[in-house]
């Protein structure tokens, strides 16, 4: 058996018991029932993910960045450079990126996983070489990926979350780089929703009115170029029919990057586990809706940590079904968004597991 096969196999919905005993709790804590709003879902869920109330603490935490480049850069769909993606590897090893300092703040580590990057990023200390090759093909001229490839990438994701889970870590936090990866990204989220290129393609880095019509519209030429363009959104509707849910994986190797492929499978390792994994921004919210296509239960170990800026993302989070932790305009991608989560995500926890109950207390409940 494959290992993602094997994965999805292992994958299971999360358990009813467990769930209730933590509403039950929930109920009879020192506070208003419902008080602490999303933390009180989030704790039910994660008891559920777990079989167990309280369930475990996450942590200590792991941030996995995975890299990779676009064939889609060519182009012009960004002014970016592709070398930077290489570039930018170098700077997570040595400790000089957003991600690192964040992950300084809340104690959590840092590994850097080489899926596809174009460039040979220079050697440094901590980098997973697990190359598939050196970026995506142009995905407006040919599939981005081989169903091989795709694959691959996936089995990386799946085969890095387990190594961080054997290695002690709660929790599994998503991380990215690749330049014109917005770009893949938009064509994942349209397919897999049905919504229109136009509703979700983003400005990424910061491009200008011009360059994001051109984006857009490359954007739709990938999707028509490969059949998964659907039905037109009904009134009053974001989305239409979504055609890349009925293949996902020849769908992610057709319009995805290797890193997307690498999330997707970071995402159904953690399942697996059943250890939560905390997603970052658009890149992650698209790489999720491919994990969900494979196998629906893993969103039970899936909580968003942020809505990014980029339009997809919130399209993204509503086909999931996952309400974002926090919401400050950032769209930087790394796993930023997803490490300044990670301190609500514990806290969810530690109160389900901390907080005397009325009774215990001796406080007099409502009557």
């Amino acid at each position: 058996m494959s290992l993602l096969n094997e994965t999805l196999a292992a994958i299971s919905p999360a358990d009813a018991e467990a769930a209730a005993q933590a509403r039950d709790r929930q109920a009879r804590m020192t506070k208003p029932a419902g008080s602490l709003g999303v933390l009180e879902d989030l704790s039910v869920r994660l008891a559920g993910l777990a079989g167990v109330c309280p369930p475990p603490l996450p942590e200590p935490a792991a941030v996995a960045v995975f890299a990779g480049d676009h064939g889609v850069h060519a182009q012009g769909v960004t002014p970016w450079p592709q070398e930077v993606t290489g570039q930018m590897v170098a700077n997570f090893l040595a400790g000089g990126a957003v991600v690192n300092a964040f992950a300084t703040q809340v104690g959590a580590s840092v590994t850097v996983v080489d899926v596809g990057v174009g460039t040979l990023p220079p050697a440094g200390d901590g980098l997973l070489d697990r190359n598939i090759r050196r970026g995506t093909r142009d995905m407006t001229v040919e599939p981005a990926m081989t169903r091989d490839e795709a694959v691959a990438a996936i089995e990386v994701g799946i085969a890095v979350a387990r190594d961080l889970v054997a290695a002690g870590n709660r929790a599994l936090l998503t991380g990215d780089m690749g330049i014109a990866n917005t770009t893949a990204s938009a064509a994942l989220v349209a397919a897999f929703t049905g919504a229109d290129a136009g509703a979700v393609t983003g400005a990424g880095t910061g491009v200008d009115a011009e360059t994001l019509r051109h984006k857009t519209d490359i954007v739709r030429r990938a999707l028509a170029r490969h059949g998964l363009v659907g039905d037109a959104p009904a009134a009053g509707s974001a989305t239409g029919t979504a055609p890349g849910a009925a293949d996902p994986i020849e769908t992610l190797a057709a319009v995805g990057g290797l890193e997307h492929a690498a999330i997707a499978g970071f995402v159904l390792g953690a399942a697996a586990e059943r250890v939560p994994v905390i997603l970052d921004g658009v890149i992650a919210g698209s790489s999720a809706l491919v994990a969900a296509a494979l196998a629906p239960a893993c969103l039970d170990a899936a909580v968003a940590g942020h809505r990014s800026t980029e339009p997809g993302h919130g399209v993204a989070l509503a086909h999931l079904g996952l309400t974002p932790l926090v919401d400050l305009s950032l769209r930087l991608g790394e796993g930023t968004g997803a490490v300044l989560a990670l301190p609500l995500v514990q806290a969810s926890v530690r109160a389900l597991r901390d907080v005397a109950t009325f009774d215990s207390a001796g406080v007099t409940e409502k009557q």
